[in-house]
């Protein structure tokens, strides 16, 4: 039977209670961590608020906002400018001069100035579409290469894929058939549609590229032999080459390329669309006519007046012309003997080539106008 060790009465701290540390530990103090031989994760840290915001590149926004903030500014730009360009061709068609263009807005109303527009402009505005969505689509598939993305890339990616094939289609309607080509690589780059979707063999991907291209220049070969015999190189460029470029354009590129590209091709589409605007603020408004007027019982030939203007309006009393060489007129209604329609210097070919009984200038809808339609022949007054 075991028993407790006996204590000797010469030890003089036998029987006191053990000292107490002199720095003793709060009651409220939590107590150390135990040691233990298995590895422990460490404490999640609370991350400031500043290092999880968005990188420099980023411009200070999350992802969300820099998709409302893209689409923001490119539905504007859909809407202004067309609303831009109505107002300064009526300021152009007016000559500059306030009470004109006061009198051209009185009478031109909204919906006719846009049907106006659309009717001159719809191709200008597919060009540009086109090309931000082309280049957009490149510039995406190679974003990650640079720091900031490209505010083409931007739109690309926010716009609803309804609204690229809207855009293509408009192109296809009214764009010249001398440019038609150049849909095909600008739908691959805005698409990223690569060869080797076709087939997964390469030998017959091959296959239906050379296919594809001998039947597409087997309908062209009457168009290039003219082409060829009038000495007319642009033609032949725009109507081959492009078939070619489609195959190599979609990306990614390498960051070198797309580093250079990005500012200069967003840099050209804005000169391009300058440049190309001139001629459709320029456009009139309204159509082109000639007016014969003269005195109600004169019978002699040179007592009639002919009038070379644009009609603004017309009541019972006057008829309002916008002549052009300047200036307002107001004619009797009763003094009008007749009126014709003339056409003007811009729709006048420069080519005499055709595919297939389109004229190479004409798009598919002028193109189809003209065979419900034929040209007429222009009257002697308007030349």
């Amino acid at each position: 039977m075991s028993t407790a060790p006996a204590t000797t009465s010469d030890d003089p701290d036998a029987g006191r209670p053990p000292p107490v540390p002199r720095n003793p530990v709060p009651p409220s103090a939590s107590p150390p961590p135990a040691l233990s031989t298995k590895s422990t994760a460490p404490a999640e840290q609370v991350t400031p608020a500043a290092a999880t915001s968005p990188t420099s590149g980023d411009g200070g926004w999350d992802p969300a906002e820099r998709r409302a903030r893209a689409s923001q500014s490119f539905w504007t730009a859909v809407v202004g400018v067309p609303a831009i360009f109505s107002v300064l061709r009526l300021g152009i068609e007016a000559g500059g001069e306030l009470q004109t263009t006061l009198l051209l807005v009185a009478n031109v109303g909204p919906v006719n100035l846009l049907a106006g527009f659309l009717t001159t402009a719809a191709r200008l505005l597919s060009t540009v579409l086109v090309a931000v969505f082309a280049l957009g689509g490149v510039l995406a598939a190679s974003g990650h290469r640079m720091t900031r993305r490209p505010l083409f890339a931007r739109w690309a990616e926010i716009t609803p894929s309804w609204l690229v094939a809207a855009s293509f289609l408009m192109a296809l309607v009214t764009w010249p058939l001398l440019y038609l080509p150049l849909l095909l690589p600008t739908f691959a780059a805005a698409f990223q549609f690569r060869p080797e979707r076709l087939h997964e063999r390469p030998a017959v991907r091959a296959l239906i590229v050379v296919a594809a291209y001998a039947g597409y220049l087997w309908l062209l070969v009457p168009t290039l032999r003219h082409a060829g015999g009038q000495g007319e190189p642009l033609p032949i460029v725009l109507l081959v080459l492009p078939p070619l470029l489609a195959l190599f354009v979609a990306g990614p590129l390498p960051g070198i390329v797309i580093r250079l590209l990005a500012p200069v091709t967003q840099l050209a589409v804005l000169v391009v669309l300058v440049w190309a605007a001139l001629p459709v603020i320029s456009t009139p408004v309204l159509p082109m006519t000639v007016t014969t007027v003269g005195e109600p019982g004169a019978t002699a030939a040179g007592a009639a007046e002919e009038i070379r203007g644009h009609v603004v309006t017309t009541d019972d009393v006057n008829m309002v012309i916008l002549q052009e060489r300047g200036g307002v007129r107001y004619v009797p209604v009763d003094q009008v003997r007749g009126q014709v329609l003339c056409p003007s210097e811009e729709e006048l070919p420069r080519y005499r080539l055709r595919i297939h009984d389109f004229h190479i200038e004409d798009s598919l809808l002028e193109g189809l106008g003209r065979r419900v339609r034929p040209v007429h022949r222009v009257d002697a007054a308007c030349r």
